[in-house]
């Protein structure tokens, strides 16, 4: 049997026909969710509706993050973590850019394809995080003390932390938080430590909420303050700042079991299709109000199932991986799709305040369908090569 042919039969299918079906899932959301964006003459004339257009648009983000998955899961993930400094550096790079931008959303346009290079600084601190906690201590025992570790998960994470908040980009920003958590318990930060740490951190959360968070977001202190009156039964104002929140959360309360229906009219009750969701980030940030009014409990309780198949899936790959890095990866990789999952389907309930944050594999969000399919491929590398022999019995000892 050749190496190839035992890596395609070594693969996880659970966790491809998972992850297809959340993809394939999502692009038929995508089409009823987006079917009332404004789009040009052209566009409709050869898809018929703004719908059709941008469902067809994920399709090709899907081909692209197949061969970008399928290529990661082969390549021993070994030598693709040796990318883990460059690859930081150059999402540093571009986030820098992308700040001095005349843009909102601060997004970059390369070669033709736009993006948001606050998601390549999320996986790639998650690539250098594993790396360096797997390799350093080979270096010199002293990395391996625990207020090292500490040190190296803080720094990775702080500086793009961050930079995303200078950038106004919350949701991203909130992301870091249960992957330093996640990178922290599994690199081997003692108790004591993390306890500390926490007390520490709850000191803080004052100082952070009322200085250093009005100084890098706008939009963040009165999106926490709306949801805290909203959580509270306070009055808010629903024609202004707590539009969004109000009726995406009606659009899932008033679902039922069954939902309106999938691409349901504003005659068949669809909040929706009364422009009540915001139209121009139903597709991406709010897809899950659509998804939930639509299809019901039902069909929020079956999305809910396949993410949390796909997370367990990832845990049980960290827990048979074979070094330190690929449980790192595994896990931290876990967190990060639990964050998105998290915030995006909790603002939409009101568990979370109000942040521009997609959902994986469901949401139509462009490159971060190639970045989540990337990532996935490197944990399917974790399973494939996880009884490869290190090449050394010192690496092994070591890890």
């Amino acid at each position: 049997m050749t190496p190839f042919l035992r890596k395609i039969l070594g693969i996880n299918w659970v966790l491809v026909f998972v992850m297809y079906g959340l993809l394939i899932f999502g692009v038929f959301m995508i089409e009823s969710a987006a079917r009332h964006l404004p789009v040009s003459k052209e566009i409709l004339s050869q898809y018929g509706s703004a719908g059709l257009y941008y469902a067809a648009m994920q399709k090709k983000w899907i081909l692209v993050g197949s061969v970008v998955y399928f290529g990661a899961a082969f390549i021993d993930y070994r030598w693709i973590r040796w990318l883990g400094i460059p690859f930081f550096l150059g999402s540093m790079g571009l986030m820098a850019v992308a700040m001095q931008q005349d843009d909102s959303v601060h997004r970059l346009s390369l070669f033709g394809l736009t993006f948001q290079p606050a998601q390549l600084g999320i996986s790639s601190g998650i690539l250098l995080i594993a790396w360096l906690l797997q390799c350093l201590p080979k270096l010199h025992h002293w990395f391996g003390a625990p207020f090292v570790r500490i040190g190296v998960i803080g720094v990775v994470s702080a500086i793009p932390f961050l930079m995303v908040m200078k950038m106004g980009d919350m949701g991203s920003a909130l992301v870091w938080i249960p992957v330093a958590i996640v990178a922290l318990l599994v690199g081997g930060a003692p108790f004591r430590y993390l306890s500390f740490m926490s007390l520490i951190g709850a000191g803080m959360l004052p100082l952070l909420y009322f200085v250093a968070l009005p100084l890098v977001s706008e939009r963040g202190p009165e999106r926490i303050d709306t949801w805290l009156r909203m959580m509270r039964g306070q009055e808010v104002d629903i024609s202004n700042e707590a539009y969004a929140p109000h009726n995406i959360s009606m659009a899932v309360g008033k679902a039922g079991w069954k939902g309106v229906g999938w691409k349901a009219s504003a005659e068949e009750g669809s909040l929706h299709a009364k422009a009540f969701i915001p139209k121009d980030t139903a597709h991406n940030d709010y897809i899950f109000a659509v998804i939930a009014e639509e299809l019901g409990f039902r069909g929020s309780l079956l999305l809910l199932t396949a993410f949390a198949l796909l997370m367990i899936q990832g845990l049980f790959i960290a827990f048979y991986s074979r070094d330190v890095c690929g449980r790192l990866l595994a896990s931290l990789v876990v967190a990060l799709f639990f964050a998105h999952v998290f915030e995006s389907i909790g603002m939409c309930v009101l568990i979370m305040p109000i942040t521009g944050i997609p959902l994986p594999l469901v949401s139509y969000s462009g490159t971060f369908v190639v970045i989540c399919m990337l990532l996935l491929g490197l944990v399917q590398s974790v399973w494939i090569h996880r009884h490869v022999r290190q090449d050394t019995p010192s690496n092994a000892m070591v890890d």
